[in-house]
């Protein structure tokens, strides 16, 4: 079992960047993929980015490709997604999400281990 710490929202210019945290409590970090979701007011959640447990294959949503990045550091068992040229339509509250034993995923209901979220707010 695995508990996730997210943190690192804000509120931030259109243009401007973020980087989101998702710190995991136990042993076996490694051994989970990872995967970022966000979700606006009235709306339902939506992919973002994973991170196969390795490390060695990520995957973005088309909307973001290019502007974001997950990276992972299992040593520190954590996860992160830097968010460049951020804007207005993204914000939202952005959850991190833990898959054990398994691949990246796009969909939500793959993962069994889910964060508190951590609210970004782009203004324009």
């Amino acid at each position: 079992q695995v508990q996730l710490v997210a943190s690192g929202g804000g509120l931030v210019q259109a243009g401007g960047s973020l980087r989101l945290s998702c710190a995991a409590s136990g042993r076996t970090f490694s051994s989970y993929g990872m995967g970022w979701f966000r979700q606006a007011p009235g709306k339902e959640r939506e992919f973002v980015a994973a991170m196969t447990c390795s490390g060695s294959n990520t995957y973005y949503a088309d909307s973001v490709k290019g502007r974001f990045t997950v990276s992972r550091d299992n040593a520190k068992n954590t996860v992160y997604l830097q968010m460049n040229s951020l804007k207005p339509e993204e914000t939202a509250v952005y959850y991190c999400a833990a898959r054990l034993r398994g691949g990246a995923s796009y969909r939500a209901t793959d993962y069994g281990y889910w964060g508190q979220g951590t609210q970004v707010t782009v203004s324009s």
